[in-house]
């Protein structure tokens, strides 16, 4: 198995390969719908261990040869946000399975981060406490990824864990493995809350957060990001409706 370790996380490799070896044994946490996450106490620390699915046939191919995996981007990229100041939980390591001619079972492991939020509590309930300033600070943490040249392809509302710090909120990236590193066109930028919320009330907030830290007016922001908005909702309600055919030709 190959097996690369964040420098601080060294002296307690073969505990940490002990974790991976006996993952049944680890706390189930969260969704475990795509991948299985499970929780290990390594001395005062708790850590998280994401375990990807094996991936299809091609993608075995794809791993074992021309693409770095799940596992190695998101260590990676977890680095490279801490470089930048960016919030993410503490990378620990990632492993690998494979074979001579295909990849099989892939790991990431990071300090388990507990949060008192994500995106999608505040999209859920409207009278959340100090809802419109949490919603104004993501706003300026999502400036902040773009103005380091970081696309977060997965920004939706679960992917962003949020700690409340006696009204100092501390934002955190999870699922990571999906990210583009470019300076960004405002169209790109604006896409890039696409999918977070289908509240007009809510892209109205962001929207005039991100015009005051741009010399844009609120209302072309807002009409660019509730396009891109509206556009991925419609995506989104046709592959439920397609979903709901395919069930019931079942």
């Amino acid at each position: 198995m190959k097996a690369v370790f964040s420098e601080a996380f060294e002296p307690s490799q073969q505990k940490i390969l002990g974790f991976v070896k006996n993952f049944r044994q680890g706390e189930l946490f969260g969704d475990q719908n795509r991948n299985e996450i499970r929780l290990f106490d390594l001395g005062d620390k708790k850590l998280n261990i994401k375990s990807f699915k094996v991936p299809n046939a091609v993608n075995k191919i794809a791993y074992r040869f021309f693409r770095k995996s799940k596992a190695e981007r998101s260590f990676y990229y977890a680095q490279h946000l801490l470089s930048k100041d960016i919030g993410t939980p503490e990378p620990v390591a990632f492993m690998e399975q494979s074979s001579a001619f295909t990849f099989g079972k892939s790991y990431y492991i990071s300090e388990h981060l507990q949060a008192d939020l994500t995106y999608r509590e505040l999209v859920k309930d409207p009278d959340y406490p100090d809802h419109e300033e949490i919603l104004r600070s993501f706003t300026r943490f999502t400036y902040k990824l773009h103005e380091n040249n970081i696309e977060f392809l997965d920004h939706s509302p679960g992917n962003t864990l949020i700690r409340l710090n006696n009204g100092n909120y501390e934002f955190f990236l999870v699922d990571l493995n999906r990210m583009n590193f470019k300076p960004l066109n405002f169209t790109e930028r604006m896409n890039n809350f696409a999918r977070l919320t289908p509240k007009k009330e809510m892209v109205e907030i962001m929207a005039d957060e991100y015009a005051k830290l741009t010399d844009r007016s609120s209302s072309e922001v807002f009409e660019k990001m509730w396009y891109f908005t509206n556009l991925f909702q419609e995506k989104f309600r046709k592959k439920q409706r397609l979903k709901e055919k395919l069930k019931f030709w079942k």
